[in-house]
């Protein structure tokens, strides 16, 4: 009767407890060549979803292109991607939820000309301009705008892939201004000041700090909710693992904040162009903070409704529902 009791409690007890075939074959994560990617990179490199799945995958998209196909193909589970993107997605029936904001404020002008301090004394001049009508270049439009300049007359925009493609024509002296997104901001810096690049690089300044003007313009804090971490198909239904995803970034993203030299070596393997000393650089100056979905809702309709207004489609033609917003537990 006790060998009998005794096996029964061992049913019960396999029933009661995960196991390890409950783990996920495979989990992946997708971002950007940007501060956004930083905690996910971080997550994949030191092993801090080793207990959800048995693989865990970083994969690099490099434009809004390569973004949807992503997202529409499904072919990722956790994405960065900008907040507007996110919700045209959304709006447009795609699976998906926003789970966090996380960068806040990565947006520079750089120039060679130490004199220029706002958006008027670039009138008439040729600026790089990343992500033809997608974050950068909205922000850009909707700041101008406001100021009474007309960001398609009155600036000569030279469009390209990505923050670091216009970086390159900045160190290269194919251009003399660029918009730039951290962790780029801080590798033009950096290389303007090494060997041998600097033979040929212009000396380079911030100037612009988009998010500054944002906050002077609107009267509003000098803070955009600008790109964050979706999840996407099958795992929107999975409340607790996206509880974990979460988790672990937030301890990465604090964890980057606090090793700023350490992570900038991890994410420096997986993105090119980009050195360690750069990403550390760019972790003392951005605004990163992770703030839930839900929590960051009042902020991203306030964005949201300035694009509704400039061109609906940005956003996919209308505020998502509260659906969109992730974490409402979570602060």
């Amino acid at each position: 009767m006790f060998r009998f009791l005794s096996l029964l409690a061992l049913g019960w007890l396999a029933l009661l407890t995960p196991a390890h075939a409950d783990k996920l074959p495979k989990l992946i994560l997708a971002g950007p060549p940007a501060a956004v990617s930083t905690p996910l990179i971080h997550m994949m490199e030191t092993g801090a979803l080793k207990d959800v799945a048995d693989s865990v995958e970083f994969v690099v998209w490099k434009d809004p292109d390569q973004l949807r196909v992503l997202a529409l193909g499904g072919k990722a589970d956790f994405v960065a991607m900008p907040s507007n993107v996110a919700a045209n997605l959304y709006n447009r029936g795609v699976g998906l939820k926003l789970l966090n904001v996380s960068t806040w404020g990565v947006l520079w002008l750089v120039s060679r000309d130490a004199k220029a301090k706002t958006l008027a004394d670039f009138r008439g001049k040729e600026i790089a301009m990343p992500f033809r009508a997608d974050m950068p270049d909205i922000v850009f439009g909707l700041i101008a705008e406001k100021q009474g300049l007309d960001p398609k007359k009155d600036f000569a925009l030279r469009y390209v892939a990505s923050p670091l493609d216009a970086m390159q024509l900045l160190i290269t002296r194919r251009v003399d201004h660029a918009l730039l997104a951290e962790p780029a901001v801080s590798m033009a810096l950096r290389k303007t000041k090494s060997f041998p690049v600097s033979l040929i690089a212009p000396e380079l300044h911030r100037s612009v700090d988009l998010q500054q003007e944002w906050g002077r313009l609107y009267g509003r804090e000098t803070r955009i909710p600008q790109a964050g971490i979706t999840v996407i198909g099958k795992a929107v239904a999975d409340e607790a693992l996206q509880a974990k995803v979460m988790a672990a970034h937030d301890a990465s993203l604090h964890w980057c904040q606090k090793n700023a030299l350490q992570c900038g070596e991890m994410v420096a393997k997986r993105i090119d162009l980009l050195t360690p000393q750069a990403v550390a650089d760019s972790l003392a100056v951005s605004q990163m903070r992770a703030v839930s979905g839900w929590a960051a809702r009042g902020e991203l309709e306030f964005f949201f409704n300035q694009l509704l207004a400039k061109n609906p489609a940005l956003v996919g033609g209308k505020l998502p529902d509260e659906r969109f917003y992730g974490n409402p537990v979570r602060p």
